[in-house]
């Protein structure tokens, strides 16, 4: 039995790693999920055959009681509320690990002196700290997704200070456990601020900054666990662990690389602050246009690309976008969709939604290889992405956003942008590609506005 569980282990890390090989490509993508999923439970069976359990109970409630939450989350939870749902997975696994190491730490004090010594408590200390830090992290950046908090960063006079200040008492509330693991009130003292932590880490961060706060969260609760396996002298949780931990901080990488942005400045840099807007800028002038006119400018292109953001989200506007998408390629219309890697709320948001809606996947565009198609483009429909767009993070050195990556939609020769109003984005600065000769704006709904320009596409079709 002992090797038959190994070889168990074995393929349920392979799975693991294939699933992260396949979630590169949304062609692939389901597969991934799958491969994970059948991972996972390979891992569970071999877990149950590798120790004798004597209560089944506690087993048992925990897993009714999950799957009482777990399938009418994944069934009622809408599309556009995938990023909150990520954020709360990480929140419940972090607090997991974090329960576990409390469970372990207090479980080994009547024999502390042989059990809790050298990389073990180190382990221990690791798990907890990352567990407990994330889990309020995780619900905090649930929070600032569904509004309940703030959108805009939430600060105050010295606040990194204090916040360097209190992970320096919680660090060295942690080499004192290490050194004397039988402090045993040391530990809910360290898993206090390990808590307040989470949440002053997050609270100063702006909407914008969601999906790489969503990446680090991810790679700070796969540490966790990784730690947690060290601790519990499982290969198999460190291996998944690792490469929970690792894949979460490469994408943090990616996105950060795609805002042009560092890591302190993602977590201290409060951006997204209102920023002033001078009375020349309030004062200019947009051109506007009805669905009507959208509808003829469409029906005369030869190439459309299409660049989604988070307004698209918010309407559930992707099955009408997959409407649009059907008409204008029966139209021999050359439809693509410029896919900028921070757009919407986490990453690959929009890949997801599209996805739902059937979209085919070659048509799914990421933004270095769409970004030359634009000079070529008739027609460039932003719908609902703001920051992502804006010309100024070329050509404003004194703007927040100077340096960032964009999808070069201003280099189209007709720019049509469906928006609610003209609201800054996630920057809190305004897009001059809205003020172009060559942009036209579209006010309304998204779900809305595309569906009266659907509408007026047939009826074009037929006359």
């Amino acid at each position: 039995m002992p090797t038959f569980v190994q070889y168990l282990y074995i393929l349920a890390a392979g799975l693991f790693i294939l699933s992260l090989k396949w979630m590169n490509s949304p062609a692939s993508a389901r597969r991934g999920v799958f491969a994970g999923e059948i991972g996972m439970l390979l891992a569970i069976v071999g877990t149950f055959l590798a120790f004798d359990v004597h209560n089944w109970s506690w087993i048992v409630a925990a897993f009714v009681i999950g799957t009482a939450v777990g399938i009418p989350i994944a069934y009622m939870m809408p599309m556009t509320a995938v990023p909150q749902r990520t954020a709360l997975s990480h929140a419940c696994g972090a607090l997991a690990a974090a329960l576990v190491g409390t469970a372990e730490f207090y479980q080994r004090q009547p024999t502390a002196s042989k059990d809790l010594h050298g990389f073990i408590i180190v382990a221990l200390v690791i798990e907890t700290l990352l567990g407990y830090l994330t889990f309020t992290g995780s619900l905090m950046a649930m929070g600032k997704l569904q509004e309940i908090l703030p959108q805009r960063p939430i600060t105050y006079r010295n606040q990194n200070t204090v916040n360097f200040v209190l992970f320096a008492i919680a660090l060295g509330l942690a080499v004192r456990l290490v050194l004397v693991p039988t402090d045993t009130w040391i530990f809910p003292v360290f898993a206090a601020l390990s808590l307040l932590f989470g949440v002053l880490l997050i609270i100063p961060i702006g909407g914008a900054d969601m999906p790489t706060v969503i990446a680090i969260l991810n790679s700070y609760a796969g540490l966790s666990a990784c730690a947690m396996g060290f601790a519990l002298n499982s290969r198999l949780l460190i291996v998944a662990g690792a490469l929970d931990g690792s894949s979460g901080l490469i994408l943090s990488i990616i996105m950060c690389k795609a805002m042009n942005r560092s890591f302190t400045n993602v977590l201290f840099g409060a951006f997204g602050q209102i920023q002033t807007s001078s009375a020349k800028q309030e004062q200019r002038n947009v051109r506007s246009a009805s669905p009507e006119e959208a509808a003829q400018i469409l029906e005369a292109a030869t190439s459309v690309i299409i660049v989604p953001g988070y307004g698209l989200a918010v309407a559930q506007a992707q099955h009408k976008i997959r409407e649009l998408f059907d008409n204008l390629t029966r139209r021999g219309v050359d439809v693509k969709f410029g896919i900028h890697p921070v757009a919407g709320r986490m990453p690959g948001h929009m890949n997801v939604l599209l996805a739902e809606a059937d979209i085919p996947y070659d048509r799914l565009v990421e933004m270095d290889e769409i970004n030359g198609e634009f000079p070529q483009c008739d027609v460039a429909l932003v719908i609902g992405a703001n920051d992502v767009t804006n010309p100024k993070a070329r050509t404003d050195k004194g703007s927040p956003i100077y340096g960032m990556p964009i999808l070069d939609v201003d280099r189209a020769h007709t720019v049509m942008v469906i928006k609610r109003s003209m609201s800054p984005g996630f920057a809190g600065i305004d897009n001059d590609l809205y003020y172009m000769d060559k942009t036209l704006m579209l006010f309304g709904d998204a779900k809305g506005f595309v569906s009266e320009i659907v509408k007026e596409l047939p009826a074009r079709m037929a006359a």
